[in-house]
């Protein structure tokens, strides 16, 4: 079943709403926090969190924000629909030149995705500081799967990362099909691991060679 908030546009009325709250906030950064990009994002994410449900309203039927550092989700529920949607919030101030965030990892998406009802979904916060100001200039939020393979790539770890290849270029295709969309990651992933081989091969040789170097050494240093 398809998502009746994404896939009738109804998220980009929440992001809207959104965006608009996080630039009503009262002034909340001190000249510490202000100086620290990770400072701010994690000051962002505690807000969103506190009012993100209230953000979605009707369409949320059951709320949580209670996680651990490296799970999954920042906030998630339960729509109205009955699905089961796990929210990655993404912060990046336009003003740095380069970012490539992780979303997550292959595998842990792919199990996720088995089942119809999950929804993997990021909220991409744009924003620049006036002084110790907040000012949000932009606010996705959608599936992963609504993220084009152009401005997306892979890092290697562990089974591979998702990653936004350069958050100043975001695109994204509105409705696009789930299916599709884990096709293409696929193809993604059986052109990345055969070249991770050749890395692998070439690293294998390089201390297959370094080994042979330290048997032929005199050892001194006993």
């Amino acid at each position: 079943m398809k998502s009746l908030l994404f896939y009738e546009g109804h998220h980009e009325k929440i992001a809207e709403e959104l965006k608009k709250y996080l630039n009503n906030v009262p002034d909340f950064l001190s000249d510490q926090t202000a100086s620290s990009t990770r400072a701010v994002g994690d000051a962002i994410q505690n807000i969103i969190a506190e009012k993100f449900g209230e953000i979605l309203g009707d369409w949320c039927s059951e709320y949580s924000s209670t996680f651990a550092r490296r799970a999954m989700a920042d906030v998630a529920f339960n729509d109205s629909s009955g699905l089961y949607n796990v929210v990655d919030v993404k912060t990046h101030r336009s003003d740095t030149n380069f970012n490539m965030p992780n979303l997550t990892s292959v595998e842990r998406l792919s199990r996720f995705y088995e089942d119809d009802n999950n929804i993997f979904s990021l909220l991409l916060i744009r924003y620049t500081l006036e002084g110790n100001r907040l000012v949000v200039t932009n606010v996705h939020f959608s599936p992963i799967e609504f993220l084009s393979w152009k401005c997306l790539t892979i890092g290697a770890l562990g089974w591979g990362q998702i990653q936004i290849a350069n958050s100043n270029n975001i695109i994204i295709n509105d409705k696009y099909s789930r299916k599709q969309w884990m096709l293409s990651l696929c193809e993604t992933m059986l052109e990345f691991y055969p070249k991770e081989i050749l890395k692998i091969e070439e690293r294998i040789k390089r201390f297959i060679n370094i080994k042979n170097q330290w048997q032929e050494k005199e050892d001194i240093w006993i």
